[in-house]
Parts: structure tokens; C-alpha cells; sequence
């Protein structure tokens, strides 16, 4: 009679709860948006493929509003197992590095600054997991304490295509990506790679220079750029790139980067 009842006798509702306990829910990963500009009038084209990106990995994609009061941020974070720094194409105030801006850098961007610094302080007091791209890695660095090299056509001699000149074709399309080497030192990102070298997607015209506390760099394209940084002073897993695996669907290091952010992010949301 007991085996009957555990096996089928069950109320429905019952088992349906338990079943749910059993499942674990997707960890939930937060992503702001690019720019003020971008939110302001809904321009998703780009922001989506940062989200389809996190979901694809099996997370579920929280979009960040970069108007939100530092309050409604910090109650927001809490309720988050991870965190992706977006590329953008502004350029983060050298100011906060004790340098001039520089004639060819974009303008900053005060709110997507703001959220940045306080997720990056939230994640690494309370051991989330960060995954930061392009403008993600330099904004990860800075907060840091660390350098960037404002423009790399005019300050570093290289023969390297790091961004195509215009953002459009003639007939409107997107410019494509340019693509260049990147080579690996020990860390997760070679782990992940299996490979000391490979190509990566490139479009960007700063780059991390001297790397910030705790950072150590994992990646270099063949001109000296700085590709990849991780951090070291904990077991948090925190990555950095310069190139854009959100744009890079198909390869396998892209893929690899955002399974291992969310299998990390669960774990958080384990413990």
C-alpha cells in the first residue's frame, strides 16, 4: 500500500511541487544595456545578441536599465547570479586612470560607468561570477585601478586591424567584424580554448595597458594587445576579452566562455 501511494497516488499538486523542488530554476544573469543613448530609444539590435548569447548558455538574460537609481541597482544585483559587461562605443573618462582624454576617444558615458563600478563592486565583494567584453574589460580594468590605451592606430604601431574604418557598407549593412589572432597563456581562457593560439573577432580602438589589481593578462593578439585578462586574487571566475563572442555564435571558444559563465553562475546559486 505505501509503494502504491509513493508512486502514483500522490495528488497531483503535490507532485508537482515536489518535482518542482527537485528542478533547479536557471541562474539569472545581468546584462546593461550598451549605452544611455541606445535605451533611450530602444535600440535592441545590438544589446540582443548579448542576451541570446546568455540564453543559448542556459541563463535566463536580465536587461539592466542604466537610469536606475543606485538603490533600485544594488536590490537589483542581489537578486542576480551573475553579471555580462557589454561592449558600447563610448570610451570610459580617463579621468578615472589620472590621464587626458585623448583627441580620438569617444565620450563617455556617466550612467553606463556608474552601473558598471557598482555591479563590478557588488560581484566581487559577494563572489559572482563576471564575463566582461570590449568595453566590458576595459571598464573591469579601470575599476581596478588600472590603464587604458586610449587609441591604438595613433599610439601603437601595428599593422593589426583591431576595428574596420566605417560601421557601414555602402548599400547600409553592418561592416564586418575584423579578425585577427589572439594568443593564449596558461588560464581558463586557454582551458576553455584548447589551443594556444586562435582567431577572434575584433572592433575596438582602446585596449587594456597596465592591468589592474588582481588582474593578470591571459591573451594577446601577435601586435601586443592585450585580448584576455582574469582574475587572481580568489576562486571568483571574473574573465575579460576584447573581442566579442556574442557576435560569434557558431564558435566553439564563444560558446565554451558563456557555458562556463552560467555552470558558474549556478554554482553561486547553489551555494
Amino acid at each position: 500500500m505505501l509503494v502504491r501511494i509513493l508512486l502514483g497516488v500522490l495528488p497531483n499538486a503535490t507532485m508537482a511541487a515536489s518535482m518542482t523542488q527537485q528542478v533547479p530554476s536557471r541562474p539569472r544573469i545581468g546584462v546593461p544595456w550598451r549605452t544611455s543613448a541606445e535605451e533611450a530609444a530602444g535600440q535592441r539590435a545590438k544589446i540582443d545578441k548579448y542576451l541570446h548569447a546568455v540564453e543559448r548558455a542556459g541563463a535566463e538574460a536580465v536587461l539592466l536599465s542604466l537610469a536606475s537609481t543606485p538603490d533600485s541597482l544594488k536590490r537589483e544585483a542581489l537578486s542576480l547570479d551573475a553579471f555580462v559587461l557589454t561592449g558600447s562605443p563610448a570610451d570610459v573618462d580617463p579621468a578615472h586612470y589620472g590621464a587626458k582624454r585623448h583627441a580620438a576617444a569617444a565620450d563617455a558615458d556617466a550612467a553606463r560607468e556608474r552601473t558598471d563600478f557598482a555591479l563590478l563592486e557588488h560581484a566581487l565583494v559577494t563572489g559572482k561570477p563576471v564575463l566582461a567584453i570590449c568595453y566590458g574589460i576595459q571598464s573591469l580594468n579601470v575599476f581596478l585601478g588600472g590603464t587604458l590605451v586610449q587609441d591604438i592606430p595613433t599610439e601603437l604601431d601595428t599593422k593589426i586591424c583591431h576595428s574596420p574604418e566605417e560601421d557601414e557598407l555602402p548599400d547600409g549593412t553592418e561592416t564586418p567584424d575584423a579578425i585577427h589572432g589572439a594568443n593564449f597563456g596558461i588560464g581558463r581562457v586557454f582551458t576553455l580554448s584548447g589551443a594556444a593560439q586562435v582567431e577572434v573577432n575584433s572592433w575596438h580602438h582602446q585596449s587594456v595597458l597596465e592591468p589592474g589589481q588582481g588582474l593578470r593578462i591571459t591573451a594577446r593578439a601577435p601586435d601586443g594587445v592585450v585580448e584576455a585578462v582574469e582574475w587572481t586574487e580568489n576562486s571568483n571566475w571574473v574573465v575579460g576579452v576584447q573581442w566579442h563572442p556574442e557576435r560569434m555564435p557558431e564558435d566553439a571558444l564563444a560558446q565554451s566562455l558563456f557555458s562556463d559563465l552560467v555552470a558558474a553562475a549556478r554554482s553561486v546559486r547553489a551555494e
